[in-house]
C-alpha cells in the first residue's frame, strides 16, 4: 500500500465527499482526505492524499493557488450567485447598451486584478460567528458576510458572445469565482452568475494529468517521495528514526521544517534543537 497523492477529475454532480467515498472504495483504504473540495455544479481537479502519512503532510499544502475556467451567464443574478441559486433575469435600465469585449477586459484589469477586496456568497462555507454561513442563510437568518482580501494573477476573455463570457483565472486560496461573476455583472450594469466552473490547476499540479474516479488505483497514486521532493529533507538510519519518535534530540544540523525520512517514508518535521548545539529534534511526529 502507497501513501501519496492521487489527482482526480471531478465531473459536474458529485459532492467532493462522494469522490473521496468512491476512492476509498476503490482502493480499499480508509484513510483517504482532500487538499480542497469542490461544488457539486463544478468540475475538474481534485488533489486527494492517500494514506495516513499522506493525510499527515497535507499542512504542507494549504493556501495553493488555483486556475479556473469560468463561464459568466448575464442579463440575471443567482441567490447563490451560481446557476444552483433562484435565477432572477434583469430587464436592461434605459440607456444600458452590450458592452463589447474591450471594455469588460478593461474593468477586469481595473477592478479585479491583483489583491482586491471581496465578499463571499452567503451560501457558502466560510464560518460567521461559528456557523456555515449557507446553514444560516437556508434557515432563512440574516448573514453579514465578512471582507476578505484576495489575490487574482490572471483574469482573461478565453470567449464571449453575450450574455455568455468565459474567462480563465488564477487566483490565491479563498477566492470565490462565484463572486467574482456577481461582482462583475454589477459592474457592468447588467447582472451576471456563475453558469460553468472547471478548475485546472492547484499550485503546480494540473488537471491533464489526473483520471476520472472511476480509474483510480494505486498505479496512478504519486509517492510521498515524489510529491515532498521540493521540501528540505534528511533520510535517517534506524537508531536515529528511533530516537526522533522517542522524543531524543538527533546529531543534525537542519533548517526548521525538514523533514525526516525513514524507508521511504516521512516520519516526523523536524527542527533545530534550542540549545545552540547543531542537533535537530521533532516538532511533529508523524
Amino acid at each position: 500500500m502507497k501513501h501519496g497523492f492521487l489527482l482526480i477529475d471531478k465531473p459536474v454532480g458529485p459532492t467532493s465527499h462522494d469522490v473521496v467515498q468512491d476512492v476509498r472504495r476503490i482502493l480499499s483504504e480508509r484513510k483517504v482526505g482532500h487538499l480542497g473540495t469542490l461544488d457539486p455544479a463544478a468540475s475538474g481537479l481534485m488533489i486527494l492524499a492517500v494514506g495516513a502519512k499522506a493525510l499527515k503532510v497535507v499542512e504542507f499544502f494549504q493556501d495553493l493557488s488555483k486556475e479556473y475556467i469560468a463561464e459568466i451567464q448575464f442579463g440575471a443574478v443567482s441567490s447563490t450567485y451560481d446557476r444552483e441559486g433562484v435565477i432572477e433575469k434583469l430587464e436592461p435600465k434605459p440607456g444600458w447598451t452590450v458592452p463589447d469585449q474591450v471594455v469588460i477586459q478593461n474593468i477586469i484589469q481595473d477592478h479585479f486584478v491583483g489583491t482586491i477586496s471581496q465578499v463571499p456568497p452567503m451560501h457558502s462555507a466560510v464560518h460567521v460567528g461559528g456557523e456555515r454561513a449557507y446553514r444560516k442563510a437556508r434557515q432563512g437568518r440574516h448573514v453579514d458576510m465578512p471582507t476578505r482580501e484576495v489575490r487574482i494573477t490572471e483574469c482573461s476573455i478565453v470567449k464571449y458572445d453575450y450574455p455568455m463570457l468565459t474567462l480563465n483565472v488564477a487566483c490565491s486560496s479563498g477566492t470565490y469565482i462565484r463572486s467574482l461573476a456577481h461582482d462583475l455583472g454589477q459592474r457592468l450594469r447588467c447582472g451576471g452568475y456563475l453558469s460553468g466552473l472547471r478548475r485546472t490547476k492547484v499550485g503546480e499540479w494540473s488537471v491533464d494529468f489526473a483520471v476520472p474516479p472511476e480509474a483510480a488505483g494505486w498505479s496512478v497514486v504519486a509517492p510521498l517521495k515524489e510529491v515532498m521532493q521540493k521540501f528540505p529533507y534528511i533520510d535517517l538510519t534506524n537508531k536515529e528514526a528511533d530516537d526522533v519518535q522517542h522524543g531524543r534530540n538527533i546529531p543534525h544540523q537542519i533548517k526548521d521544517g525538514t523533514i525526516a525520512w525513514f524507508e521511504d517514508l516521512p516520519i516526523a518535521i523536524l527542527t533545530p534543537a534550542k540549545d545552540g548545539t547543531q542537533m535537530a529534534h521533532a516538532r511533529k511526529v508523524l
